[in-house]
C-alpha cells in the first residue's frame, strides 16, 4: 500500500516538474537533425555500394553528412555548458549525442576503407551490413522523435528492441563473412581490406546497440 503512494506521489512529482520546465527549444532541434543526418548518411554508403560505376560523389556525400554531425555534436556539448536546466539528465544528453557521432564516424570509417582501397567488388556481406547499419539508423530516428515529450515510451522500446535484434543479425552476418574471407580468399592484401570494411560496418551496428542502451535508459528515467 504504501509503495503504490509513494509511486503515484513520485509520478505526480514528475508529472508537475515537466510541466514548470520550459518547453526545450535547444536540445531537441539538434538531437533531430543529427539523427536525420545519420539516417541519410546510412542511407548514402547503403546506395554506394548498391550502384555499379564512380562512388566518388558518394564519398563526398558522407564526409559532408559526418561533418555536419559532428558540428552538431560540439553544439550540443556547448548547450550543456551553458544550461543549467536540460529537458533530461545531462549524462544522458552527453551519451546520446556521443553515440550517434560515433556511429558516423563508424560509417565514414566503412566508406573511407572503400575509397582509399579503391574497392570495385563488393560483396553479397557487405550490402547486407550497410542495409542493416541503414534500418538501425532509421530505428534510432524513430527513438530520437519520441524523446521530446516522453509520452509514447512504447515506441522507443520498440526502437530499442529492434535495434538490438539488427545488431544481433550483423554479428552473425560479420562473423560469417570473416569465416568465408580467411577460408575461401587466397589474397592476403584483399583479405585485411575487406575485413577492415567489414569490421567498420560492425562496429557501427554494434555502436547503435550503445544509442539504444541510452535511448532505453532515458525510458525508463521518465516511465
Amino acid at each position: 500500500m504504501f509503495a503504490t503512494i509513494l509511486k503515484l506521489l513520485i509520478m505526480s512529482l514528475n508529472s508537475i516538474f515537466q510541466f514548470l520546465v520550459p518547453k526545450d527549444k535547444k536540445f531537441f532541434p539538434l538531437f533531430e537533425q543529427a539523427s536525420a543526418n545519420l539516417v541519410e548518411l546510412s542511407e548514402t554508403l547503403h546506395d554506394a555500394v548498391n550502384i555499379k560505376g564512380d562512388r566518388e560523389e558518394f564519398y563526398k556525400k558522407i564526409e559532408d553528412l559526418v561533418a555536419n554531425i559532428e558540428a552538431l555534436t560540439h553544439k550540443m556539448n556547448m548547450e550543456l555548458s551553458r544550461n543549467f536546466i536540460t529537458p533530461f539528465d545531462r549524462e544522458d544528453i552527453h551519451a546520446l549525442i556521443t553515440s550517434i557521432n560515433e556511429v558516423a564516424g563508424y560509417i565514414y570509417n566503412a566508406s573511407n576503407r572503400m575509397k582509399l582501397y579503391q574497392v570495385e567488388k563488393i560483396t553479397k556481406s557487405i550490402r547486407k551490413m550497410t542495409e542493416l547499419t541503414l534500418e538501425a539508423c532509421q530505428q534510432i530516428n524513430l527513438g530520437i522523435l519520441e524523446i521530446k515529450d516522453l509520452k509514447n515510451l512504447k515506441n522507443i522500446n520498440s526502437a530499442v528492441k529492434k535495434i538490438n535484434k539488427i545488431e544481433s543479425k550483423g554479428d552473425v552476418i560479420y562473423d560469417s563473412a570473416v569465416a568465408d574471407l580467411f577460408e575461401n580468399e587466397s589474397d592476403v592484401k584483399h583479405i585485411i581490406i575487406y575485413k577492415e570494411v567489414l569490421s567498420a560496418l560492425h562496429n557501427s551496428t554494434d555502436k547503435c546497440r550503445v544509442v539504444a542502451r541510452t535511448l532505453e535508459a532515458i525510458a525508463v528515467k521518465h516511465s
